[in-house]
């Protein structure tokens, strides 16, 4: 899921080496804390946050059949 992530982020930014994920795994879910450079932010976020809604349909869409929620945090 990182590297999925990660591909769809790297794409949209200008400064891909600063794109950094952590993911946080507990009972219940499944956290993937997502930074970037702070000039990549409103990228990321886009308007009216579509951008960050997309990615976070994709992540949801392509979790693993786990019971575990998918939550992106983008930093």
């Amino acid at each position: 899921m990182k590297a999925l992530i990660e591909t769809i982020v790297t794409s949209l930014v200008d400064h891909p080496e600063d794109v950094v994920i952590k993911e946080t795994e507990e009972e219940t879910k499944i956290v993937y804390h997502l930074s970037v450079h702070p000039e990549d932010v409103g990228k990321v976020i886009g308007k009216n946050g579509r951008i960050a809604k997309a990615i976070r349909t994709v992540v949801y869409a392509a979790k693993s059949n786990s019971n575990k929620r998918v939550y992106l945090d983008i930093m």
